[in-house]
């Protein structure tokens, strides 16, 4: 596109509108006009186009419902759920769970099955893994879950 083409033409502002107006996201006008979304996002702020937020949208559940679908693996809420598992579950065995070192393995052995607590120096010469089974959803074993992942006194 040249210099001096506008970008924005009355056609793609009409569709920027009806597209809005549409709830389409901001990735999904920009992909069907032609521009970045960015692009999308600065032209609906100079026309002061913005999608208001209801009284209990933050705390409803089409956020989060979306949040679900989107990334599984890495939302706030299932990080809790596992952090909970390891601490309220059986937070007796886990207090008293010993760690053991006779899984230990180098980098080359390293696995999602295998607990990825570092021990030692990198560089050193024995340098390896922990190498212990680990908690489910979680990179390291029960032992050192208990050492990585501590409680907070809230005050």
């Amino acid at each position: 596109m040249r210099a001096n083409e506008q970008t924005w033409t009355d056609e793609r502002i009409a569709l920027l509108r009806s597209h809005f107006e549409a709830g389409l996201s901001c990735r999904q006008i920009a992909a069907d006009i032609g521009v970045s979304r960015n692009a999308v996002i600065g032209k609906l702020s100079r026309l002061n186009l913005t999608r208001g937020r209801m009284v209990g949208e933050r705390q409803g559940g089409s956020r989060k419902e979306a949040a679900k679908g989107r990334r599984p693996n890495g939302s706030p809420r299932l990080q809790y759920q596992i952090l909970k598992a390891v601490f309220a579950s059986s937070a007796r065995a886990i207090e008293q769970d010993p760690i053991n070192d006779a899984h230990r393995c180098s980098l080359f052995e390293l696995s999602e099955q295998r607990c990825r607590w570092p021990i030692s120096t990198p560089g050193h010469e024995d340098f390896c893994f922990c190498g212990d089974q680990p908690v489910d959803g979680m990179p390291y074993c029960a032992g050192h879950a208990r050492l990585a992942y501590q409680r907070v006194a809230r005050r």
